[in-house]
């Protein structure tokens, strides 16, 4: 199999230094390919990816701006592989990578994976935090820290493989982002493709972002999900709804406490510190554990906004959801 990485950038060129940087040091043994797509960046990273042009298979595409999914589309139409892996560039690969994703596959041939994302050593504690909150079983179900107890397997496209088979047959990403991956993971399974996660194909998602931006990031996923339910109404589930619930139980319990109705409020106060404990655990770092709330809290409330707002405008006031949420969807 020939595989083919296909990374869209767009104006991160310090990025896509230190993710061509990891590229260089894969243990696989056979040839593989790079494309790079630059999305209509105004800061190129077109000299960075020169320097790697005597070590690496690359090749460097520029294009104008139309977001993550058409790009990624179009490094997959130009790629010579059989197979493409796409990766976000703020990411790191660790060395074993493809020699995972090879030995899966050639075992347990599917046309559509994905792989958990990690905190590298070097990320700072915020980053660390984020992660920790994003890849938790007690947050997220673990769907993007390894975990397939929830179902089908939808693949995140910051580290996510495709056929070329099911690329054609699909053809490949959406308008809409984000969300686009579990569009496309959902499309693929109506088509009889199947998807599965690779537990040990992880990447390290650096995630350069503040808290503002986690917040904005979060909301944006919790706008996606109400388009995709009714995109594909099967596929919805009540679990979709936890983080509204959770945000709007929270302030209840607040509310309560005021009349001295304290039962809610000590729940919420169990789940904050059992997540705390999971997180030191995990990470030995009491900052990061702190950290770890604080994400959590920005993480429910984001989505639980976002997904709230959402529905109040496709299934309340019944506006098409291109026109109700414009910034959703590339032109």
């Amino acid at each position: 199999m020939y595989y083919s990485f296909v990374i869209p950038v767009y104006n991160r060129p310090d990025e896509i230094d230190e993710l061509l940087e990891s590229l260089v040091h894969q243990q696989y043994k056979n040839e593989f390919e790079i494309v790079v797509v630059e999305d209509g960046s105004t800061v190129k990273c077109d000299a960075i990816v020169a320097k790697y042009q005597a070590v690496l298979n690359i090749s460097y595409y520029y294009k104008s701006n139309s977001g993550p999914g058409d790009s990624r589309n179009f490094g997959m139409r130009v790629a010579k592989g059989s197979y493409f892996i796409i990766l976000d560039s703020d990411c790191i690969i660790p060395a074993n990578y493809l020699n995972e994703v090879d030995a899966y596959l050639s075992k347990n041939f599917v046309d559509c994976f994905g792989g958990p994302d990690a905190a590298h050593e070097s990320f700072s504690d915020v980053q660390k935090a984020i992660n920790q909150s994003m890849t938790s079983f007690l947050t997220t179900g673990g769907i993007r820290g390894g975990s397939e107890k929830l179902g089908k397997f939808q693949p995140r496209s910051f580290n996510m493989g495709i056929s070329k088979t099911a690329f054609e047959a699909s053809n490949g990403f959406g308008k809409i982002h984000p969300g686009e991956d579990p569009d496309l993971s959902i499309r693929l399974w109506n088509l009889g493709f199947k998807t599965a996660l690779i537990p040990n194909a992880y990447v390290f998602h650096k995630r350069r972002i503040d808290w503002e931006k986690f917040y904005k990031q979060v909301n944006k996923f919790g706008k996606a999900r109400p388009i995709l339910n009714q995109r594909y109404p099967q596929y919805a589930k009540i679990t979709f709804w936890f983080p509204s619930v959770f945000i709007l139980g929270l302030i209840a319990s607040i509310l309560l406490l005021l009349i001295n109705f304290k039962y809610f409020i000590g729940c919420y106060i169990l789940y904050f510190l059992i997540l705390f404990v999971e997180s030191f655990i995990k990470t030995k770092n009491i900052k990061i554990a702190f950290l770890t709330i604080i994400a959590t809290f920005i993480q429910f409330y984001g989505y639980g906004a976002g997904f709230l707002y959402s529905y109040f405008l496709l299934n309340i006031k019944k506006e098409k959801a291109e026109t109700a949420l414009p910034e959703m969807f590339f032109k």
